[in-house]
């Protein structure tokens, strides 16, 4: 239907547009990092490429399949944080990750592992400074009661906060050991003939040699494993731990040595992985919601460790180790929390979502890597988005007389409101713009004039037939919006399947043209509109010297003028 021919109907449409922009513009400025210029592109700003090498257990080459797998874990990784324009490729045994901007820490995230195991803690010490071996106390006889540390509990559970006094009858400190147990070599794997390990046989005999001495049950080499651990330096067991087998290992943040009991849960038994901010206690958290079984396990371990610590162990590292004050927790839902931001519990959330990569990774290079297209070519295309603008202008100028400023006013509109959106969609789920993007929106700028191009030839198409400049517009746009529905419909349709179906920088075109659509039917509705029908009013806009629509009213004169003299003549 046409807008309401009442004074205040346009101008409360032209309003709501003005607010929508007023409130877009509110974002990009007094939200996020405050800058009001988007993200760009590999191929515009140049980006960080890191290598992953892979590694097995036991040395040997991973399957392609298993590339393939983890491949398909990382994109998927990838397109749940957003369009990033990331690329993941494989490259011989070895996955390479390119990511836009210079922080290669993204790339890294993006191939964690993502193994993760709920453990109980059986004991946990701060690392000790200078080699001086920490005391673990023994987990014969039942599990030790630890005090909670300052990280935070899971949702059904509360940790007290630091400086509180812990539950009565658990001890504040560890029992200190009353020998010192010798420090036992683990076992070794034979050395490759001549002496020399290969780098397939290094690898496993790191691997070898953390499991031995990381994971024995034997108590002495427990507190050996405790003393000699570093955690400062990278793990060779990352990913590659036994869950039927203790484990002593540190901290994500490096404050704490834990001695981590066999694993109750595999992560595998997550359904869901969600990150939000818990505003009652006013952090960030990652939510997991277990499936059938995992909801069994997670009650019966909660019903076992009240008042005491279970583990949340994420790559052979604790992400979080909360003490359990209320058990059993049924219904199968948890949350992981500590000293996360928005981005990093969005990253770990997404990561376990998709599942455990089936390789463990290590980053073997990492490097920047130069714009493919770089300044020159942002700019071209930017020259060529304002040529075809410009060009637009001109034709409705030409054709329409004055109507194309209005045609021209709209584009403007269109063009602000997608610059905001653009922006606020790089903070918010990391959408990036390349020149495939910036060819969506200039083909976005075609598809806008086409519309109002529809409307003016359906104004045109009124007047023909005799009706005035005033009462054509109103006609016209009943006629045209129909028209203009259908072939956006098509337009988002094309754009919806294309995004679906295609990958890389495609994505980024299809994403462009999607949002200029949409943005095209509301600006015809709130802008382009409500100015036709505002300038339908005028006297001045009526003229056929302003409109450029005085042709149409000569044929409408000289038809009528033909119907009467007929009959004239038949007289």
């Amino acid at each position: 239907m046409p807008p309401s021919q009442g004074s205040a109907h346009p101008f409360r449409l032209l309003g709501v547009y003005a607010a929508l922009l007023a409130v877009i513009y509110a974002l990009v400025f007094f939200t996020g990092d405050h800058s009001p210029t988007p993200k760009l592109g590999i191929d515009l700003q140049g980006g960080t490429r890191v290598t992953l090498t892979a590694r097995t257990p036991d040395g040997s080459r991973p399957s392609q399949d298993s590339l393939k797998k983890a491949q398909e874990i990382i994109e998927n990784r990838v397109n749940g944080l957003g369009v990033s324009g990331s690329e993941v490729v494989i490259d011989g045994d070895n996955l390479v990750i390119t990511v836009p901007g210079e922080d290669s820490q993204q790339a890294r995230a993006l191939a964690t592992t993502a193994k993760l195991y709920i453990r109980p803690v059986l004991a946990a010490t701060q690392p000790q400074a200078g080699g001086a071996a920490p005391q673990v106390p023994p987990a014969q006889g039942g599990t030790p009661q630890a005090p909670a540390t300052d990280a935070p509990a899971p949702a059904e559970s509360t940790a007290p906060t630091p400086g509180e006094a812990p539950a009565q009858g658990e001890p504040t400190t560890p029992a200190p050991q009353s020998r010192v147990f010798p420090a036992q070599a683990p076992p070794t794997p034979t050395p490759a003939p001549g002496g020399d390990l290969t780098p397939q046989q290094q690898q496993a005999k790191e691997i070898a040699d953390a499991k031995a001495l990381r994971q024995s049950t034997d108590q002495s080499v427990q507190q050996v494993a405790a003393a000699s651990l570093d955690c400062t330096k990278p793990d060779p067991l990352a990913g590659n731990d036994d869950p039927a087998l203790p484990l002593v290992t540190c901290s994500q943040d490096g404050t704490e040595v834990f001695l981590l009991g066999p694993s109750r849960i595999d992560g595998q038994e997550i359904a869901d992985a969600t990150s939000g901010l818990n505003s009652q206690q006013a952090r960030h958290e990652v939510n997991l919601e277990f499936k059938g079984s995992g909801t069994d396990a997670w009650a019966d371990l909660t019903g076992e460790y009240v008042n005491k610590r279970v583990a949340f162990v994420l790559d052979s590292k604790v992400v979080s180790a909360p003490q359990v004050q209320q058990g059993p927790q049924l219904g199968g839902r948890t949350s992981i929390s500590g000293s996360f931001t928005a981005d990093s519990a969005a990253e770990l959330a997404n990561t376990l979502k998709y599942g455990s990569l089936p390789l463990s990774f290590q980053t073997s290079e990492a490097e920047t890597v130069s714009a493919t297209l770089g300044l020159s070519s942002l700019k071209a295309g930017l020259l060529a988005g304002a040529v075809g603008l410009i060009a637009v202008l001109l034709y409705c100028l030409f054709v329409y007389r004055m109507l194309g400023l209005i045609a021209g006013f709209s584009l403007i509109a269109a063009g602000v409101a997608v610059y905001g959106i653009i922006v606020l969609l790089g903070r918010w789920i990391g959408f990036t713009l390349d020149l495939a993007g910036i060819a969506g929106l200039i083909i976005g700028i075609g598809l806008t004039a086409d519309s109002f191009v529809v409307f003016f030839e359906r104004i045109k198409d009124e007047m023909r037939e005799g009706r005035s400049f005033r009462s054509a517009v109103p006609r016209g746009w009943a006629r045209a919006q129909r028209t203009n529905l259908s072939g956006k419909t098509v337009s988002l349709i094309a754009s919806v399947v294309l995004y679906l179906l295609a990958a890389g920088q495609v994505k980024g075109f299809a994403f462009t043209l999607g949002i200029t659509t949409v943005l095209d039917v509301i600006v015809l509705y709130l802008v382009t509109a409500p100015l036709m029908m505002l300038a339908a009013r005028s006297p001045f806009w009526a003229k056929p010297s302003v409109n450029g629509l005085g042709s149409m009213q000569q044929i409408a004169r000289e038809r009528g003028a033909g119907q009467v003299r007929p009959k004239e003549m038949s007289r």
